[in-house]
């Protein structure tokens, strides 16, 4: 095992092995993570060391077949108090967020997680990491969340990922009518105040652009039986023409930070394909292409006078 230091494999190949009723081969090992026989033997035997309980399965066949009981692998597993604590940030991240149902989701594998530890370790570790959480003062903001439709998102979900056509009943921010869509589903994007639908209608409506429907006025939802092709529409191309989540056509963005901020504007990604230059004067310009003008003014305002927009230009600038 000397010349094999491939951990990652070994946990994956112990997680694989405790999963498997039926059992691991040797030929199995080899073929999944594409190396010889004799690497194979080295895997199990490396696992061996660590999991002496490892029993072979009888199968009746000539082939030898080894697993992984439930026990051992929970006895192997261990978590830190800092571990448990980066995942209640990550939840109270989601919450903020709106993402409540993704929070509930990354929270029970939390409990599950904790669920792993042994009992003597199990209080000392939940006690820390809660101490942790208070030190580092994460709160939830106070202020308005959005509680999206628990039924809709999944057959939303559904309808993405079986590439199906859905009828939407949607009722626009500010009208007083609710209107049925025929859509092809794309997928989601998440912005700081509003979640939303990437789809486009299955009529050929606008000529077949995508656009952007707000979760949150989205009140019924049902799969057709007409399929569509998932490699027809780039998601992450489309987000990228955008600004958080507000999609318009992209335009050319320069932005000049003054020297009193701008290491702090350094250090953030304001678009994936943004350009920093820093001047000689101590100021920072920061250049890339991308559409929502009404995100960029409610992002910038946060920034007070160290900014200024030098594209796209105000109607006093322009000549």
């Amino acid at each position: 095992m000397a010349n094999y230091e491939k951990m990652y494999d070994l946990f994956d190949l112990a997680l694989v092995m405790q999963e498997s009723s039926e059992g691991i081969s040797l030929e199995d090992i080899a073929q999944k993570y594409n190396v010889s026989r004799r690497t194979a033997e080295r895997m199990r035997n490396a696992l061996l060391k660590y999991f002496p309980q490892m029993e072979e399965v009888e199968t009746g066949e000539r082939t030898k077949r080894w697993r992984i009981s439930q026990r051992s692998l929970n006895s192997f597993i261990s978590f830190s108090a800092e571990e448990l604590a980066v995942f209640k940030t990550a939840i109270d991240s989601l919450k903020q967020s709106n993402l409540k149902e993704k929070a509930d989701t990354l929270s029970r594998v939390e409990i599950k997680l904790r669920n792993l530890l042994k009992p003597e370790q199990k209080n000392k570790i939940e006690v820390d990491a809660d101490e942790l959480m208070k030190a580092e003062g994460l709160v939830l903001r106070p202020g308005p969340r959005i509680e999206l439709n628990k039924e809709i998102l999944n057959t939303l979900r559904q309808a993405i990922l079986s590439c199906h056509h859905i009828k939407m009943l949607y009722q626009a921010k500010g009208s007083a009518k609710a209107h049925v869509y025929k859509l092809v589903p794309y997928g989601f994007l998440y912005g700081q105040r509003d979640h939303y639908l990437v789809a486009k209608h299955n009529d050929g409506f606008d000529n077949g652009k995508a656009h952007n429907f707000s979760l949150q006025h989205i009140k019924n939802v049902e799969l057709l039986p007409d399929v569509f092709d998932s490699s027809e529409f780039d998601l992450q191309k489309y987000a990228e023409e955008s600004f958080g989540a507000f999609h318009e056509e992209p335009f050319e963005v320069e932005w000049l930070f003054d020297d009193e901020v701008a290491e702090e504007a350094k250090n953030f990604v304001f678009h994936p394909k943004q350009k920093l230059i820093e001047n000689p004067d101590g100021t920072l310009t920061v250049k890339f292409k991308a559409g929502g003008k009404m995100e960029m003014d409610w992002f910038l305002y946060t920034w007070g006078n160290h900014v200024k927009v030098i594209k796209p230009k105000s109607p006093a600038q322009k000549d």
